[in-house]
């Protein structure tokens, strides 16, 4: 058992000082087996570091750790907490809730054995809780080792094989379920010939991650490429009902198991960006996934379907084309005709993971389907990890988000929720140290998408700097709480999105992908700027909506003053409900951005003799970076539309 350093890396949210109350304590645990193991070990490297100690039956134990029978009710993940007569219970139906019950423990600290504590029933609210790795196996000429990836080489492969760095798997996979993810694909989405053979005669790397990743109760799955019959098999045709090529699936997925016998299943891009999928072949997506879904059912595994899917050719001049559509167009008249083990993946929002975009309608629009929920944990349009910007509110957002009036989005996502990965092999596991708190929050939000992410916020740093004064905690909070709205106020307005340099996407080009075939544009010109998208007038993508949001988002004058440009094309004159002009807020919340992120390094600045040197001084160089970008960012986007409007900033600040 490792301890929790043992790694060489940065503890993140499980520091020794994490386990103070627990290792204090005399603790009995009852079952068995390998996870149960695990949580034997974590108490018992607790208890050698603090002085507390495992006991055994017939002792009087403070903290009582026990599988029961009589748990069932909890579910495979749940468990139940109490403390009365001075002990401490957790009790699961079986070790993954134990092993669960075990971190709620340490989130507590002392709070875990003080007073009495009624009953508390705890269960995830998804089944599914996954991190989509975009890792390539060999360092890709495009995309690197990591695609969008912003901490550094892969943890799990490097130079065209696995790293075999078991003990640092090993303590990712425990920083994972520290926070409540149960899941890990462990390569890109983008399936490359080296990626492509780790489903057949390569799996034997891919079980060597799962036995780490098994250790914390984490189910390995792959990115697996939809041609792999003509790829690995030699096959003429990769068409799903074929008859071959179903049989071909069939044997690869027998061969998997047998390498992996809780292997979760696969993630598929299919037909988007260039990749394979069922539309060579006249398929419909349902047809392709339904066959997948067929090969895996045997064994208990599930096909990760991505919506992802839209023109990426499109002609710029062409405004009836619309790539927002994209994803209900394709896969909305296909509800219900999916397998019951395959679950479609589709983007918090209908574009790619911008700091704002309204909620995507196919999470409405498919109820007899499994959706999963995706977002984005690795900053691609959020600053890349230079940048401070905690997601939380956003994906709080999301998932509070009634796309119909009985559930909300949390509620309806029945196959999951899944971000993709924002950790490297960067010593600080993010690169940006504070992004950790990305990676801690979507775990806890997809354990219980209802959550305050404020509060989950204020456990992360409780966790990773115990014993902070009030001082460090506060500051903290203060430099993570607002940097979302930090920085969508320096970058693209009023849900527009994009304005990124081509290709990397970091730092501004407000034209950068205008005259591209990419479907990212905003239209500015002399008379104004956004993208119509009414029903009456424009590509109609707000009809994808149901009562009320389509009505809402059909005019200027009922849209939220946050997405008014991605719906309409207005002038730059027209009044928000804010009772500012589009152009005005256009300069007062670039210069309030720029004015905000100084303030917060001045923040971190004051907080250097309460952080290790090491962590700040990592921060305090990412911050000015952001600054400096951040200046970047303001000073282009208000010269662009003074130059295209006309018009001034009524405050008379300077405007290139």
């Amino acid at each position: 058992m490792s301890r929790p350093d043992a790694a060489g890396v940065d503890p993140a949210w499980l520091p020794p000082e994490a386990f103070r109350a627990l290792g204090l304590r005399r603790t009995l645990i009852r079952g068995a087996g390998p996870l149960v193991d695990t949580v034997r070990g974590e108490v018992a490297n607790a208890c050698g570091r603090f002085g507390g100690r495992l006991v055994e039956d017939g002792g009087s134990p403070d903290l009582l750790l026990e599988v029961a029978d009589s748990q069932r009710g909890t579910g495979s993940e749940g468990f139940v907490f109490a403390r009365d007569g001075g002990t401490t219970t957790v009790t699961a139906s079986d070790a993954r809730g134990l092993l669960y019950g075990l971190f709620h423990v340490v989130r507590l600290g002392e709070a875990a054995f003080d007073g009495e504590s009624p009953r508390e029933t705890h269960r995830p609210a998804t089944a599914l809780r996954m991190l989509d790795h975009w890792d390539n196996v060999d360092v890709h000429p495009v995309m690197g080792q990591v695609e969008r990836g912003y901490a550094g080489g892969s943890l799990f492969w490097r130079d065209g094989r696995a790293r075999g760095e078991r003990e640092r798997i090993r303590a990712y996979a425990r920083l994972l379920a520290a926070c409540g993810i149960n899941a890990v694909c462990v390569n890109n989405v983008n399936v490359h010939d080296a990626e492509a053979r780790l489903l057949t005669d390569r799996i034997g790397e891919v079980a060597e991650i799962a036995e780490e990743l098994r250790s914390y109760g984490i189910r390995t799955h792959l990115s697996v490429t939809f041609a792999a019959p003509i790829v690995l098999g030699g096959l003429p045709t990769a068409d799903p009902v074929d008859a071959a090529v179903r049989a071909w699936w069939e044997r690869a997925v027998r061969e998997v198991y047998a390498a992996i016998g809780d292997f979760g299943g696969f993630v598929v891009k299919a037909d988007s960006e260039g990749r394979p999928g069922p539309f060579a072949y006249g398929r419909s997506h349902a047809d392709g996934a339904n066959m997948l879904a067929a090969a895996l059912a045997p064994y208990g595994g599930t096909v990760h379907w991505r919506a992802f899917v839209y023109d990426h050719r499109q002609d710029w001049r062409d405004r009836t084309t619309d790539r927002a559509r994209a994803a209900y167009d394709h896969f909305a008249p296909l509800d219900g005709e999916f397998a019951g083990n395959a679950v479609l993946q589709v983007k918090h929002g209908p574009m790619d993971f911008q700091v704002r975009e309204p909620v995507s309608p196919v999470l409405g629009a498919m109820p007899r389907t499994r959706l999963a929920l995706e977002v984005q944990a690795t900053q691609e349009y959020t600053g890349q990890q230079r940048h401070v910007c905690w997601l939380g509110p956003m994906w709080s957002e999301v998932l509070r988000f009634r796309l119909q009036e009985e559930a909300c989005v949390g509620e309806t996502v029945r196959g999951g929720i899944v971000a993709v990965s924002n950790v490297g092999d960067d010593p600080f596991w993010t690169g940006h140290p504070l992004a950790q708190a990305n990676l801690y929050t979507f775990g806890r939000l997809a354990w219980r998408p209802d959550a305050d992410p404020l509060r989950i916020l204020d456990e992360w740093i409780a966790l990773t700097f115990p014993a902070a004064p009030e001082r460090l905690a506060a500051g903290l909070h203060r430099v993570l709480g607002g940097s979302w709205a930090t920085y969508e106020k320096y970058t693209a307005p009023l849900g527009v999105g994009f304005m990124v340099q081509p290709g990397h996407h970091y730092g501004p080009s407000v034209d950068g992908y205008e005259y591209s075939p990419w479907g990212t544009y905003h239209f500015a010109d002399r008379d104004g700027v956004g993208v119509d998208r009414s029903a009456a007038t424009g590509t109609g993508f707000a009809a994808q909506y149901a009562k009320p949001w389509s009505e809402i988002y059909e005019t200027p004058g009922t849209c939220p003053d946050e997405l008014l440009l991605f719906f309409h094309h207005v002038p730059y004159g027209h009044v928000l409900h804010s009772g500012k002009t589009v152009i005005q807020h256009i300069y007062d919340t670039h210069f309030e951005g720029v004015e905000e992120v100084a303030e917060a390094l001045w923040v971190w600045e004051g907080l250097a003799d309460l952080v290790a040197p090491a962590r700040h001084a990592r921060v305090a160089e990412r911050f000015e970076e952001q600054l400096r970008c951040a200046r970047e960012w303001r000073d282009q986007v208000n010269s662009y539309f003074l130059r295209k409007s006309g018009i001034g900033d009524e405050r008379g600040r300077a405007v290139y």
